[in-house]
């Protein structure tokens, strides 16, 4: 992926990942292959204010535990009412950061 493409991806995506892995991101964009290229541009990521919102207003059920692909607390959320709201009030304020890594190894699945 030449350098224009992937500063464009940067600024069209960079809000999805830690600000802190966006350097290790670019130097792994460059080295992609083409076809890579291609799978990547199909790939939607989570949006971290969203699954925010999804955490305040129905996180209690653990929906947002489920769409971070993460079953078994969901099951447990939802089983528990957020283990009586205790997860619920901890994912209000870890949730972002918590999307923001799951974005960032489905990014690192697809280029590896």
């Amino acid at each position: 992926m030449d350098a224009s493409k992937v500063e464009m991806f940067l600024a069209t995506n960079g809000k999805y990942f830690d600000k802190s892995k966006l350097i290790m991101i670019k130097d792994k964009l460059i080295n992609m292959s083409d076809t890579k290229e291609m799978v990547l541009s199909a790939t939607e990521f989570k949006d971290p204010t969203t699954m925010l919102l999804i955490s305040i207003f129905i996180g209690e059920f653990g929906v947002d535990r489920f769409m971070l692909h993460q079953t078994g607390m969901g099951v447990l959320k939802l089983l528990t009412g957020g283990l009586c709201g205790i997860l619920w009030l901890i994912d209000i304020f870890t949730i972002q950061n918590k999307t923001k890594e799951s974005n960032f190894n489905t990014l690192i699945q697809l280029i590896m």
